[in-house]
């Protein structure tokens, strides 16, 4: 089995040096039939790896329900079938421009209990959680034979707070559930973001849309050893309703990347494929320093202006990224896969005549009384418009027709 470590300057495969060219792609934005396509498309961008967040709300929507934990399971299985790395990020706070961050409402709304803290009511569900989680993340660890190399602790927890104890809690749970491949923290290129949500012992990584000169400076002032690695490169955004769609030109934002790669760093693109939240699994904002501004509620398109649209259609910035991308991978890149069949509507059935059949109720209609039933009762709806005949035949009971 293969090794992933963090060395002094670089990411270690089996002792080689090796960088990351990741893109973000969430499952549970994309059906599950069109995983397949959706990976492949990322490696015909030129990229070797695929990141993800797992949102615990949508997995455990009562306590003590869990509900298809497999699906991250399945997906891992689907990167590995696509010749990907992957890396894991279960938060247990996510954020992701999703509902509540992705933290349980009825954990949040439980009195006295305070999230994202070392308050034992909060670690006792989060210690439920990776437990049914880290079922579907561990066994398939690079160590293991799987695609899994990376996984995080908590989410930008330095825009958040400065309990380093809670996230060395978080760490030594992930390793106690049998997390072995390198661990790792994102918060965005400030000095007290880097203070409050890095991890002495735990690769630190920053998260920015340009400069990143400027932004890897501010790491190694806190770091002055290991990769680099930009963990979100947001080459595009959400958007709120009622607002405008945000776009980011396709030329600018690949220069951007071209300057990541020249720092020598690795990179994962936010987003990647952005996908749908289906549903009202949409998060919102708000804005002002304090986030005391008005509520801003996402849209449910989460297209994000990504490289690898809504659709999964490439863009113009799909082209751009495949060009900046091509000069860091050996070899010719994969061509487009095949896009995946749409399934047709299924056709009416048709009568011996070759006539569609007319709809169910207006077959009954046309149907003669049963034999030696009456009619017992009958229920109205709007004046004038029949309803519903209750039947009562011998030897057959009641029925409904």
């Amino acid at each position: 089995m293969s090794e992933f470590t963090v060395g002094e300057s670089a990411f270690l495969l089996d002792g080689r040096p090796v960088r990351l060219l990741s893109g973000a792609l969430h499952y549970f934005r994309v059906h599950e039939a069109q995983w397949g396509h959706r990976l492949a498309m990322l490696r015909a961008m030129g990229l070797n790896c695929v990141e993800t967040y797992v949102p615990w709300n949508l997995h455990q929507p009562r306590p003590g329900v869990f509900r298809d934990v497999r699906a991250v399971g399945r997906f891992l299985d689907a990167v590995r079938e696509a010749g990907l790395w992957a890396i894991v990020r279960p938060g247990p706070y996510i954020c992701a421009e999703w509902e509540n961050g992705g933290l349980p409402a009825w954990l949040t709304g439980e009195p006295g209990t305070r999230a994202r803290t070392r308050d034992e009511r909060y670690t006792f569900h989060v210690r439920n959680w990776f437990h049914q989680l880290l079922h579907e993340i561990v066994p398939r660890q690079l160590d293991r034979g799987g695609p899994v190399i990376l996984v995080q602790v908590e989410n930008e927890y330095g825009s958040y707070g400065s309990d380093t104890g809670h996230l060395a809690e978080l760490a030594g749970l992930l390793r106690a559930k049998g997390v072995t491949v390198p661990l790792f923290t994102s918060d965005g290129p400030e000095d007290h973001m880097l203070t409050g949500g890095s991890l002495p012992g735990v690769l630190a990584t920053v998260n920015f849309g340009s400069h990143a000169r400027e932004a890897f400076a501010a790491l190694r002032r806190h770091r002055p050893d290991g990769p680099l690695m930009c963990m979100e490169f947001w080459c595009g955004w959400f958007d709120h309703w009622a607002g405008e769609h945000v776009v980011r030109d396709p030329a600018e934002a690949a220069g951007a990347l071209r300057e990541i790669l020249e720092c020598g760093a690795s990179v994962n693109l936010y987003m990647a494929h952005g996908g749908t939240s289906f549903g009202g699994w949409a998060g919102a904002n708000r804005g002002g320093a304090l986030h005391e501004g008005p509520l801003e509620p996402d849209v449910t398109s989460y297209d994000y202006d990504a490289p690898v649209d809504e659709y999964g259609r490439p863009t113009e910035k799909f082209w751009h990224f495949r060009e900046v991308l091509s000069a860091c991978r050996p070899g010719p890149l994969p061509g487009l896969p095949p896009r995946p069949a749409s399934r047709a509507p299924r056709p009416r059935p048709c009568s011996p005549a070759g006539r569609p059949r007319p709809p169910c109720w207006r077959r009954w209609a046309a149907r003669r009384r049963p034999p030696r039933c009456r009619p017992r009762s009958r229920s109205w709806g709007s004046p004038g418009v029949w309803c519903a005949t209750r039947w009562t035949c011998p030897g057959r009971g009641s029925r409904t027709r």
